[in-house]
């Protein structure tokens, strides 16, 4: 994938690893437009507010972009929570539902909205971010697992669609990032810059690889394969301890 010379929306771009990935399109020559609910903290780049829960609010954006940079051929979808959750109460399921909401419906309206303009250019790329946790749970947070192992599926069943339109279906999976307070709970969490350089040389590659796995987050993809799952599932599951009454 070619990220110089591009046109790229990155919606869940104002923060985070969406905000570091466009910051390296817009450093390899890229026009890129960032989307959120709260694109005023972005002063670097073009903003635009999106809430990916309103179907108008996506529609909107997607407009408003599209008459400004009719030559849009890079979506990113990456708005995500991350919550946890106490299973043992039913009260999570308002977590539960939020979390379904903005990362897996959240993906797939954005790519509804984006999807027949991109298959209209004949050449474009559409990528999609799911999580080390979609395939290697953190029970803490059981639905944001669910939720990004959904938009793994979701982008599978996308990329064998999309096949032969020229739209390129790629899935970025990151492991923890030292970013929205990654870093305070979690020390083991990569470096932002550190997980921007593996993903930018990885995604530069001739051809760009289906799934964008970087060295840290290969032991959660791969874990049913290389025989690690049940180890390393206790292991993540020590932190249930931390609930309140365990």
């Amino acid at each position: 994938m070619e990220l110089g010379g591009r046109t790229a929306l990155i919606v869940g771009g104002t923060s985070g690893i969406g905000l570091g990935l466009a910051r390296r399109f817009a450093a390899a020559g890229s026009t890129v437009v960032v989307g959120g609910r709260d694109p005023d903290r972005v002063g670097d780049l073009e903003t635009l507010r999106i809430d990916v829960t309103n179907t108008q609010s996506i529609a909107d954006a997607r407009d408003e972009v599209l008459a400004k940079h009719p030559d849009l051929d890079v979506v990113v979808t990456m708005s995500g929570v991350m919550l946890m959750e106490d299973l043992r109460d039913p009260a999570h399921a308002e977590q539960a539902e939020l979390s379904i909401e903005v990362n897996l419906l959240g993906t797939i309206r954005v790519i509804d909205a984006f999807t027949p303009h991109l298959i209209g250019r004949g050449g474009a790329d559409l990528i999609t971010v799911t999580s080390g946790i979609a395939f290697m749970p953190f029970p803490m947070m059981p639905t944001y697992g669910a939720s990004k192992a959904g938009v793994h599926a979701y982008t599978e069943s996308l990329r064998a669609q999309l096949a032969g339109t020229g739209v390129q279906v790629t899935e970025l999976i990151p492991p923890a990032v030292a970013t929205a307070g990654q870093e305070k709970v979690n020390s083991n969490a990569l470096p932002l810059d550190a997980f921007l350089d593996e993903v930018v040389e990885l995604l530069t590659r001739t051809p760009t690889p289906q799934e964008i796995v970087v060295e840290r987050a290969r032991p959660l993809r791969w874990a049913e394969r290389d025989g690690t799952y049940a180890e390393l599932l206790e292991r993540r599951s020590q932190a249930l301890g931390a609930l309140p009454g365990r």
